[in-house]
């Protein structure tokens, strides 16, 4: 019997040749991807200590500027309720949209410098690469909204832990469901001019046509129309319920400032309306994968 010995043993000149292991894949390497995704986008946003000041200058301009300066006009209309609280769940809403969407812009940068592919071609399935990018961008959004929510008591909204739990749910969803749309129009562009272009031409209608800076009652019938197509309002009119719920307001500046979210006259329960914004989340997490499964 004869025994085969490798020729870089008896041959001392020639270079010993590596053994390559390649991991497994697996539920486990595909959640060790999204943990590992996911970090990444905490790293980042603690880092850039500047992003986290400038995200704070729309809301106050929103809250202090344009809600004080308006308040001449609508002075009786709100009746016990400030304008500047009747914005503050918009405004919220605001921070976590933009917030959320500059999460995955982000990944346009990571395309122009190649860390998207290096990510890409890892033993791990694509999906569970999109789903740490979204659960980073949400977490991400959701604490950028809480540092907003601490300027609460300056606008007469209380720091009950209740309010401040449930709307950190309520942020977190939304951010999810913004992130995950965010990637899907991320997945076509390469260059980030481009990118910021598109991301401003959408974001605007999805603001105004929400809600935010306005009550949903006695709308036009095509803004009504509009309003109850777009998924973001059903996201921010549960973060209105809940600041509406834990303020001192009478019942004709409740049923004036924020009446209930109706379909064809049946007014939709909070959970559903959490639903919609879930549901819609999911679906554009699905088409993400898809798109990046054929994009790159």
């Amino acid at each position: 019997m004869t025994t085969t010995t490798p020729a870089s043993a008896t041959d001392p000149s020639r270079p010993m040749v590596a053994k390559i292991r390649l991991p497994e894949g697996g539920a486990a390497q595909d959640l060790r991807a999204v943990k590992v995704v996911w970090q990444r986008e905490m790293i980042r946003f603690s880092q850039d200590r500047i992003r986290i000041v400038t995200a704070l200058v729309q809301p106050i301009l929103y809250v202090f500027v344009l809600g004080t300066g308006l308040s001449s006009l609508t002075k009786g209309a709100t009746g016990d309720v400030s304008l500047r609280t009747f914005m503050f769940p918009g405004v919220l809403a605001l921070s976590v949209l933009f917030t959320a969407m500059f999460s995955a812009v982000s990944i346009v940068w990571d395309r122009e410098f190649g860390f998207l592919r290096e990510m890409l071609v890892a033993p791990v399935r694509r999906s569970a690469i999109i789903l740490g990018k979204c659960l980073g961008g949400a977490t991400v959004a959701a604490i950028q909204g809480l540092i907003v929510l601490a300027l609460a008591g300056l606008v007469s909204v209380p720091y009950s832990p209740i309010m401040l739990a449930t709307l950190a749910v309520e942020m977190l969803l939304l951010g999810f469901t913004v992130t995950a749309f965010g990637l899907v129009i991320a997945a076509r562009i390469k260059q980030m001019q481009a990118m910021m272009g598109l991301m401003q031409m959408i974001l605007m209608p999805l603001m105004f046509l929400s809600g935010v800076l306005y009550p949903l009652a006695g709308l036009p019938r095509w803004l009504n129309v509009l309003v109850h197509i777009n998924p973001i309002t059903y996201a921010v009119h549960p973060l209105r319920l809940v600041v509406f719920a834990h303020i001192h307001a009478s019942a004709t500046a409740v049923a004036r400032l924020n009446p209930p979210l109706t379909w064809w006259g049946w007014p939709v329960p909070t959970l559903v309306q959490l639903a919609v914004v879930a549901a819609t989340g999911m679906v554009f997490l699905w088409v993400a994968v898809l798109e990046f499964d054929r994009a790159d």
